[in-house]
């Protein structure tokens, strides 16, 4: 059955920095975009990050631009998103999600606070 887990989110200060790891299993990890996805406290999902299936594609919210690098390691079946620079607008739940187009499949969630 098709699996994703967050990990690695956190508590830290503004500035600081996070990675969330993402490993899935249940379905050929290589053979798929993926894309992050954040839900802040008491507003909808937004979409963070995409990522082609090959990890040469990348795209991100306009707001994150610089601060955020999505990535990815097919032989480990791993996706990553880098958060540099943290700001208390990033505050949220941040979801793995398999597709881009069409996400099918989500992973439970990992909780980022921002907070001085």
């Amino acid at each position: 059955q098709v699996q994703l887990v967050e990990s690695g989110g956190g508590s830290v200060q503004p500035g600081g920095s996070l990675r969330l790891s993402c490993v899935v299993s249940g379905f050929t990890f290589s053979n798929y975009h993926m894309s992050w996805v954040r839900q802040a406290p008491g507003k909808g999902l937004e979409w963070v990050s995409g990522i082609n299936d090959g990890g040469t594609k990348t795209n991100v919210l306009d707001s994150v631009k610089g601060r955020f690098t999505v990535s990815r390691d097919n032989a480990k079946n791993t996706l990553y998103l880098q958060m540099n620079n943290l700001k208390s607008e990033d505050t949220a739940v941040y979801y793995c999600v398999k597709g881009i187009v069409t996400m099918d499949y989500w992973g439970q969630g990992t909780q980022v606070t921002v907070s001085s």
